[in-house]
């Protein structure tokens, strides 16, 4: 029986320990750094009630194994939503997606937008980066009032110097005519996208399927221990406090730039492929206030200069247990992204959310004073962006691991974007687990 050596209690890492147990393969370990599991779908309640995301994070999935296994995890003990999604621009709401629902603009602005993309489909330019698909595909109009404003303040990035191969389930793709019809029916399109419905905890936030999954594998996780380094010739990782393990196949689902950083004897030239492995953080914020929740909103974008956060959720209303009494409190969950092009300060980012929420008209000026909860974390791995050299960076990488039985997966342990959701996570792991013990075949990552 092979030793499986796991790095990392996230949606993937958990995802291929629930699967090893599932298979009834009892030799494998997952080391996990933190004293919790979820990776970046954990929650935490604080001390005054208030459970807390660290993103906007929501159950949906084409996958019957990943379905199957929410609710044999979470029983019953889950709600139901419709999606309630929406932008905040020209001091008016709009419902998401943007580009569908260009009617209710200004009529100046719809016009612009108009004329935009019937020049791009009058032009059908090839596109080389994401900045030029926006615009070729859905006008100068709707790439100025949204697409490009909106992109870069949740890539932190330059669009030129992202990829495409990434979109066909992220953005929602238009025609003219569509758009036409919809103006002349005065009908809106909501139901874009995989998650118009979608699944959420009852109780303990997103990070209760998690929570629960790792109590099912107690014994098979170490908490607080750090993979410090993988010696791959002597199949061998150094941990945290001094100790050792051997292994026969290693699942990595930590970052993998920084996993080949502890990758001894890791060839140069893989290492400087990282250069096109590019990611952003994330500051979420979240506020609890001692008022009833005046929105029944999901989550909304928000691509102005008058706030730091790309989204921001009434995370309250996604389960009435996130707060101490629902008749009394709401909370909101904001995220403004950073990197090197776009900076932002921890130590000025909680200020900043209040008063782009005073912009945007979320709260008032008089409800600071009832704000009761107040949680900030800084996300240095948020979004692992599509650049233009990623996936020929990955096409090397990949299979100098394999070679040595280490099989990189999961959010960053991939470093796909467009496979990055917490479903796909976990069936990144439980895949790659039907791989090594089953000869199995991956369906949801690929080269």
């Amino acid at each position: 029986m092979k030793k499986i050596i796991i790095i990392g209690t996230g949606p993937a890492g958990l995802g291929a320990a629930y699967r090893l147990k599932e298979l009834k393969h009892s030799k494998f370990i997952v080391y996990e750094r933190n004293s919790y599991a979820g990776g970046l779908c954990a929650s935490f309640k604080d001390d005054k009630g208030f459970t807390w995301d660290l993103g906007g994070h929501i159950l949906f999935t084409y996958y019957a194994y990943f379905d199957r296994l929410l609710k044999k995890v979470l029983r019953n003990n889950y709600l139901e939503h419709q999606r309630e999604a929406w932008i905040r621009t020209m001091k008016r709401w709009i419902p998401y997606p943007f580009q569908d629902n260009i009617m209710y603009l200004p009529r100046d602005i719809l016009l612009e937008c108009l004329k935009g993309l019937d020049k791009a489909r009058r032009q059908k330019k090839e596109s080389t980066d994401f900045e030029e698909w926006i615009i070729n595909n859905m006008g100068e109009g709707i790439a100025k009032y949204f697409m490009v404003p909106y992109n870069l303040k949740v890539w932190a990035y330059p669009l030129s110097l992202l990829g495409t191969n990434w979109i066909s389930e992220r953005v929602s793709k238009i025609s003219l005519e569509e758009v036409v019809s919809r103006l002349v029916s005065n009908v809106s399109k909501t139901n874009w996208g995989p998650n118009v419905k979608f699944k959420y905890p009852l109780y303990g936030g997103i990070g209760e399927i998690f929570r629960r999954i790792a109590c099912l594998l107690r014994h098979k996780i170490k908490y607080d221990t750090e993979v410090t380094k993988v010696d791959p010739r002597r199949r061998k990782v150094f941990l945290s406090g001094g100790k050792e393990d051997t292994y026969d196949v290693l699942i990595n689902t930590s970052p993998l730039d920084s996993f080949l950083m502890r990758l001894e004897g890791c060839d140069k030239k893989l290492l400087h492929l990282c250069l096109d492995l590019r990611h952003n953080g994330v500051f979420v914020v979240g506020i609890g206030i001692h008022r009833p929740c005046p929105s029944n909103k999901g989550w909304m974008y928000f691509p102005g200069r008058n706030c730091p956060f790309f989204r921001t959720t009434y995370l309250s209303n996604y389960s009435p247990n996130n707060v101490p009494d629902k008749k009394k409190y709401y909370s909101l969950l904001c995220e403004s992204a950073y990197s090197e092009y776009k900076k932002e300060d921890k130590s000025e980012i909680f200020e900043k959310t209040i008063r782009g929420l005073i912009n945007t008209g979320l709260i008032d000026k008089d409800d600071r004073k009832f704000i009761v909860s107040k949680f900030v974390r800084d996300i240095n791995c948020a979004y692992p962006i599509p650049t233009l050299g990623r996936d020929r960076a990955l096409r090397k990488i990949q299979p100098e691991l394999e070679k040595m039985d280490i099989y990189s997966r999961g959010r960053f342990g991939a470093w796909k974007y467009e496979i990055a959701n917490t479903d796909h996570s976990v069936m990144q792991g439980k895949e790659i687990v039907d791989r090594i013990l089953k000869k199995g075949r991956e369906n949801v990552w690929s080269l």
